[in-house]
């Protein structure tokens, strides 16, 4: 009989096992990290296109301008109206607008706070004058008025991810609790349909999505003077559809889970890949041209695109459909298969 090993040894050993036998966790310890990284390796990848967005505004013939822009290897060159080049400001399109008001005399539109701004102001200078002796009369208009800043981009990009956050967590949370103490076992019992008690959840949303949107709303409004350009309605609209969808995601990963750790790891599958991708904190189109179709059809950027086109620009509902539908499609799916796939023990 061979002598028995230490108890550390025996204890450690049997933890690696345990780990080891673990695909949850293998995943969330080795699997995630590498994924996040590769997400995030996209968005902020070396390219050999230039980086630095301008759009060029003419108001007179700036040929040698465009030339002069298109030229340099730091930047992209956009030529745009006075109007859509303001807009792509708002939105982070572009860093920076040249406006040639007159054949000697050009001006730099951009956010100061944004250091893309900055810099894509002093490369775009560089390559229209790199003389000692100036040749053109230069003013810099500081884009830093309440609606084209980048405090005004995030906010709705955050009120977004704190309806996903809220409804994902929260009501899969409490639903695998109620079904771990046994509750959802009892309600089965009764006459009760399992589509009325997914649809009350849904609806319940109703009940704390007013204070959700004014917090962030009102905190922006007061304390960082984040305008509101378009209806109010509209607004409500779109985080009423994105309250759904949201919740219509919760339902369908809380369908079948047992744990609160399975709960855990399956909603942050959901919600991580959306904080990063759908445009929360910087635009999704730093990802690759070929994935802005599929990144579209997610329900957080559609969300993202709508309430920007409703805070920063002031669009309408009707122009923003393709957005209130990609919504409407996820409300009716995650409920479909939620309703299809629950459990109540």
């Amino acid at each position: 009989m061979r002598d028995a090993r230490h108890p550390l040894v025996e204890l450690t050993l049997a933890r690696v096992r345990e780990f080891s036998r673990d695909p949850g966790a293998i995943f969330w310890t080795f699997g995630f990290p590498v994924l996040l990284a590769v997400a995030l390796g996209l968005a902020f990848r070396s390219s050999p296109t230039p980086e630095l967005r301008v759009a060029l505004s003419c108001a007179v013939n700036c040929e040698h301008v465009a030339e002069a822009l298109g030229s340099s290897p730091e930047l992209t060159l956009l030529q745009l109206s006075p109007a859509d080049s303001r807009a792509a400001l708002r939105r982070a399109k572009v860093d920076l607008i040249v406006e040639v008001s007159d054949p000697r005399g050009i001006s730099y539109r951009f956010d100061p706070t944004r250091p893309e701004g900055n810099s894509a102001r002093m490369a775009a200078e560089l390559a229209i004058d790199p003389n000692p002796m100036p040749r053109y009369r230069k003013s810099e208009l500081r884009e830093v008025q309440p609606g084209s800043r980048y405090i005004d981009f995030l906010v709705p990009g955050l009120l977004g991810v704190n309806l996903l956050s809220s409804s994902v967590w929260g009501i899969s949370f409490s639903l695998v609790e109620a079904r771990r103490r046994k509750l959802l076992k009892q309600l089965s019992a009764t006459p009760m349909r399992k589509r009325d008690y997914l649809a009350s959840i849904m609806l319940s949303r109703l009940l704390f999505l007013g204070f959700e949107v004014t917090a962030i709303l009102g905190f922006g409004a007061l304390v960082f003077a984040v305008p509101i350009r378009g209806s109010l309605v509209s607004v409500c609209v779109f985080c009423l559809l994105g309250a759904f969808a949201f919740t219509g995601l919760a339902l369908w990963v809380a369908s079948r889970v047992r744990s609160i750790e399975a709960a855990s790891g399956w909603s942050n599958v959901v919600i991580l890949p959306m904080w990063l991708l759908s445009g929360v904190f910087f635009s999704y189109e730093r990802f690759p041209e070929w994935l802005w179709p599929w990144l579209r059809w997610l329900p957080l950027t559609a969300l993202n695109v709508a309430l920007r086109g409703v805070i920063n620009e002031g669009r309408s509902l009707t122009t923003l459909g393709s957005e209130a539908l990609v919504l409407v499609l996820w409300s009716v799916f995650t409920f479909a298969i939620a309703l299809r796939t629950f459990r109540w023990q």
